[in-house]
This record gives structure tokens, sequence and C-alpha cells, in this order.
């Protein structure tokens, strides 16, 4: 009876942190889809919400701005995302910690430069805070021409 018991528990257990990853995962694509949409639009309130102060931001160029800088680039227009389409997106939870990996490809109109493309891999680092998930970390590669 108590070898049956612990087996029901187990599979309760097994089962629930399950679901807790499947709704982790789904909260953290629904904030990458945030941050995405916040990009393009350069609106500064959603982008802080959505970022750790220790945010460190790669760029494919090897330059890697704090919170601040990628906050500022944003909203001046400095880095101005007119599209960006993230496909190819992977989520992986590890306690309370996401890793998202995406391609992204993007049309861009930064300030003082001629309008660009950028076709880029990318992998997110974002952390489970009582707030919610926060950006931690990203960084950008150029991507491998197939």
């Amino acid at each position: 009876m108590i070898k049956k018991l612990l087996i029901v528990l187990s599979f309760i257990t097994v089962s629930l942190t399950f679901a807790q990853k499947n709704k982790d995962q789904q909260t953290v694509a629904e904030v990458s889809e945030k941050l995405r949409s916040a990009m393009i639009s350069g609106d500064k309130a959603i982008l802080e919400s959505l970022i750790l102060p220790e945010l460190t931001y790669g760029h494919s160029s090897g330059h890697i701005d704090n919170a601040k800088e990628f906050v500022e680039k944003l909203v001046s227009k400095q880095s101005d995302f007119l599209t960006i389409e993230n496909t190819n997106q992977s989520i992986q939870i590890v306690d309370k910690t996401a890793i998202v990996r995406n391609h992204l490809y993007g049309k861009t109109a930064d300030l003082g430069k001629e309008p660009g493309e950028v076709n880029l891999d990318i992998i997110y680092v974002w952390s489970k805070t009582k707030n919610g998930w926060k950006l931690l970390a990203r960084q950008a590669v150029k991507a491998e021409k197939k």
C-alpha cells in the first residue's frame, strides 16, 4: 500500500513540475514577444519593465550595451527597428532561468545611417524574479549563410 502511495505521489510531483515548466515556457514566449514589440516601438516604459538593471546586451559586432544604453538607443532611434521577425524559437527552462534561442530578421533605419537589414541568431537569458521574467543577457551573432 505504501509503495502504491509513493508511486502516485511521485507521478503527481512529476506532473506538477511538467505543468509548471509548460506555464513558464508560455510566459517566457509572451515576454519575448513583448520585447520584440517594444524594440520596434521604442517604448521606454515597456523596455525598462522587461529588463534587469544588470542587463548585458551583446551586438553581433561585438559591442556590448548595458541596460541604460540598450533602452536609450532604442528610444532615441539610434537603433531603429522597423520590423523584427523571430523564427525557429526554442525555450529551455532551468530552475529560475530561461534560455531562448531564435533567428531574427529585421529591417532597420538607424539614426544617421542608410536603411538596412539584420540577419542574426540570438540567445537571450531571462531570469524569473518576484516581478516576473526579466531579461538578463542577450547575445547576437551574424547568421550562417546556408
